[in-house]
């Protein structure tokens, strides 16, 4: 097994490593044909083009015999900390088992601790077993879990965090909204977007009344989500792609 960063030639592979590991890891949960959507949203092709060339991305594809059969994409997210989220990690289902999710992840982690990350972020749906027990197995903490809609259905998907170094940032701040409401933001929890993060905002200061999203562009609260949690701020564009389900076989 070799290990190289992903070139645009890759890009086809890629999208086959993806679409054979999702049905492998969620077959049992989601209609296949949601899944075949799932691949021509999160994998489109030319946003993967644009992915493997973004210098801020940590893009490795893992090859047996000179054939993409894994691959991983990461980023350091600029938030009042630093946080190195991993946003996918896909084995061919032929190839699990072998060690190639660790060396994968081995070197993303290598990145992002280059990186001066304070933690690093990883979502994996809590029906994808397999993807669970392997951040478990890797020294990742279960951080939190929340709901994702999924093509109209309800899915519970767990955060799971490795800390890295000193959090030295601020983690949460109180905003109040073109309305007048009071919204409590959590720095800590966010999506990554095209010109700057998402964070998580609150009704309320105990964070358990979700309030929505703060766009960390402009800091304005009108954002919009669809059927895929794909988000936009209304304000400014700044744009989040369609969640993604997992980031581990």
């Amino acid at each position: 097994m070799d290990l190289r960063a992903a070139t645009a030639e890759d890009v086809d592979a890629v999208r086959s490593v993806a679409r054979e590991s999702l049905v492998a890891s969620y077959g049992h949960a989601v209609d296949e044909g949601l899944l075949d959507e799932a691949v021509e949203e999160w994998y489109d092709a030319g946003d993967l083009g644009d992915d493997i060339t973004d210098d801020d991305a940590v893009f490795p594809v893992a090859l047996v015999d000179g054939v993409v059969v894994g691959f991983a994409e990461s980023y350091v997210v600029g938030r009042r900390e630093r946080v190195g989220e991993i946003d996918w990690l896909h084995v061919h289902p032929d190839h699990r088992g072998s060690g190639i999710g660790s060396a994968l992840l081995e070197r993303v982690e290598s990145a992002l601790r280059s990186a001066d990350v304070d933690r690093i972020e990883a979502r994996v749906l809590a029906d994808n077993e397999a993807g669970t027990e392997f951040y478990e197995r890797e020294g990742y903490e279960l951080a939190g879990e929340r709901g994702v809609d999924i093509g109209g259905e309800s899915f519970a998907e767990l955060e799971y965090r490795k800390q890295i170094g000193r959090l030295t940032g601020i983690s949460e701040a109180t905003y109040e909204t073109e309305d007048g409401e009071t919204v409590h933001v959590a720095f800590d929890e966010s999506d990554r977007g095209s010109q700057a993060p998402f964070y998580v905002a609150y009704a309320d200061p105990d964070h358990e009344r979700r309030y929505g999203y703060l766009c960390g562009e402009c800091e304005g609260t009108d954002i919009a989500i669809d059927t895929m949690d794909r988000m936009e701020c209304r304000d400014c564009g700044n744009r989040r792609k369609p969640a993604r389900w997992d980031a581990a076989y």
